[in-house]
């Protein structure tokens, strides 16, 4: 099993460690062999966010879930050849060429898929 944790929020204490235990125990409850999983915690401003974005929801939610997909292999590429989102600058950049690459899939496979990090800035 592959565990990412992230934790961008402040509201929570979070300890990674005792997480990543009872994840793997679910894991065996459920009777998975191996999966991979990541894990971000984020403050209501952000999921709210995202909910609107992903979901058309404007309000903030518990918990989102998202499969492996173009939208988030495009994001992960894009940072792997580079492009970052510290700045607005660059998070223009990353942006543009994240909206070109979905853009052009959304075309082919007949879907709508929207960057990562929209409305970041």
């Amino acid at each position: 099993m592959s565990l990412v944790v992230r934790n961008l929020q402040r509201a929570v204490p979070l300890r990674r460690a005792p997480l990543r235990g009872r994840l793997e125990a679910v894991r065996k409850i459920l009777g998975v062999q191996t999966f991979d999983l990541g894990v971000v915690c984020v403050d209501n401003r952000s999921i709210q966010r995202i909910n609107r974005v992903y979901r058309g929801k404007n309000a903030p939610t518990d918990v989102l879930s998202f499969p492996f997909h173009e939208v988030t292999a495009t994001h992960g590429l894009c940072h792997l050849l580079g492009f970052t989102h510290s700045t607005e600058a660059e998070w223009r950049k990353m942006y543009q060429k994240e909206e070109q690459v979905l853009q052009e899939l959304s075309r082919r496979m007949g879907t709508q898929l929207q960057p990562l990090s929209r409305d970041l800035f």
